[in-house]
């Protein structure tokens, strides 16, 4: 669990979360472990949240004309 977390791709990261969340959740972890891995559950949160944003901005929508034939692409509508 000591992986750099600004290397993660999110796909490891949102592992590890799920992870810490669970042990979290169990109430088998003693209090300063609980402090210290909710502190990394936050910052590998943050991470996907960055990662999520990447790709939303690369995310592209195909425009249409009005008979249906692709005419170009716009960035999709992130609101």
């Amino acid at each position: 669990m000591a992986d750099d977390i600004s290397v993660m791709n999110f796909e490891k990261a949102l592992a590890e979360l799920e992870t810490i969340v669970a042990k979290l959740e169990s109430g088998k972890v003693d209090l300063e472990e609980s402090i210290r891995i909710y502190e990394r559950g936050e910052a590998l949160r943050k991470h996907c949240e960055a990662k999520l944003a990447e790709a939303e901005a690369r995310i592209e929508k195909i425009t249409l004309s009005p008979q249906g034939k692709p005419t170009g692409v716009t960035k999709l509508d992130t609101e």
